[in-house]
């Protein structure tokens, strides 16, 4: 077995964003999961939140608890490596404190309603015009402007406008919502992307961009070759399960004891294929010798499949597809996920220090640096932890 994927025993000083601050006023998904991302790359975050809290602090069970807290899983998930500092924005006092730490940050990223950071007197306008090098990240439902302005926005509603729900699922079965907020995830993934390369013009020109991402688009544009099929075909996708729409066999198959994933991507694997599991009258039958074929005749050959795959354990089925060089893969419970050898090996799951409950479990970032992955250098915060701290470093009293 290859040597694990190091994580790095640093302090985080040399990791990209160092030095780089961000005044996190964002709650829920979208939002925390962005500059989740960004204090993974060694930002410093402060999260900004109202007297109650995040939301998801209360979204549960599960929750995590121990003899001096309970915390939820959910907030566990998306707020590793932030510090937690509680305002009232509707107070005076809440908002001095609140531009005195975006007066010393490089980043700002929020999700409410547009309009609500302009009343509150934190919009761009504002901040531009006080702090010209600060860059805005601004996540919505629908965008800051068009007839769905105002509307709030929430990862169902834009899996279902933005199509997904149309395409994902099973033939003939009603809509169905991915299992995890992908739409919120995706739109995280954006924004930081932007942010980033805001950051990087601003090394050039010393200036602050705005940069918008809304959950509507980013969900149309995960749709990729799926939009495509509309615009340039004006095919509308229907659900097709695990099946692909272009590439026969690639999806999910059932072993004597399981299932696992197969990619056949091209007519030499599926030549390879047939031989691997023992199945020479599909390999010799030249109406399924291309992938167009295999297509055309996609329910016949999967029934032939399912007949020729459990006959094998999926273990089995894994060894003579791995030894042929065919992509294949199990289909993993989360329990499964975690106790993978691989999993394991690469060290996804950090245990981290908790204020409350001791230690957590969190994942680890999702990429590395010079062979070693960034430090997790902060558990999930507890609501408010840091407050009289940052207050104290911006030199107001925590009163």
């Amino acid at each position: 077995m290859t040597s694990s994927l190091p994580h790095s025993e640093s302090d985080g000083n040399d990791l990209p964003l160092a030095g780089v601050r961000v005044a996190d006023f964002t709650r829920v998904l979208t939002g925390p999961f962005c500059t989740m991302l960004l204090a993974d790359l060694g930002a410093e975050v402060i999260k900004i939140e109202p007297p109650g809290g995040d939301d998801t602090r209360a979204w549960g069970p599960p929750f995590q608890t121990s003899d001096h807290g309970r915390e939820s899983s959910y907030f566990l998930s998306v707020n590793r490596g932030k510090r937690s500092v509680v305002l009232d924005l509707k107070q005076e006092a809440g908002m001095t404190a609140a531009r005195a730490i975006v007066g010393q940050a490089d980043i700002l990223v929020e999700n409410f309603r547009p309009g609500t950071m302009e009343r509150l007197g934190l919009g761009w306008e504002t901040l531009h015009a006080e702090f010209p090098r600060l860059i805005y990240g601004a996540i919505s439902g629908f965008g800051q402007a068009g007839p769905y302005r105002d509307r709030a926005g929430y990862d169902v509603i834009a899996q279902g406008m933005g199509g997904l729900m149309s395409y994902n699922g099973e033939e003939g079965r009603p809509p169905v919502r991915v299992g995890v907020a992908v739409a919120d995830v995706f739109a995280g993934g954006l924004i930081t992307q932007a942010l980033l390369a805001a950051l990087y013009q601003r090394e050039k020109t010393g200036l602050g961009r705005r940069a918008d991402v809304n959950l509507l688009e980013g969900v149309i544009a995960l749709g990729t070759s799926q939009v495509s099929r509309y615009l340039a075909a004006g095919e509308i996708p229907a659900p097709m399960g695990n099946d692909h729409r272009s590439i026969v066999p690639y999806g999910t198959f059932e072993c004597a004891d399981g299932f696992i994933n197969v990619a056949v991507g091209n007519d030499s694997l599926w030549r390879k294929f047939c031989a691997a599991l023992d199945l020479p009258e599909l390999a010799a039958d030249p109406a399924l010798a291309t992938n167009e074929g295999r297509v055309a005749r996609r329910p016949e050959l999967n029934a032939a499949l399912l007949t020729g795959m459990t006959r094998f354990t999926r273990k089995e089925v894994m060894r003579r597809l791995d030894a042929a060089g065919v992509p294949c893969g199990p289909v993993y419970d989360m329990k499964d996920v975690f106790e993978d050898e691989h999993v394991k090996d690469q060290r996804i799951a950090v245990t981290v220090p908790h204020a409350t409950l001791g230690q957590t479990v969190v994942t680890a970032a999702p990429w590395s640096f010079d062979g070693a992955r960034p430090p997790v250098r902060r558990g999930p915060p507890v609501l408010g932890e840091h407050t009289a701290e940052v207050l104290r470093e911006l030199g107001l009293a925590s009163e």
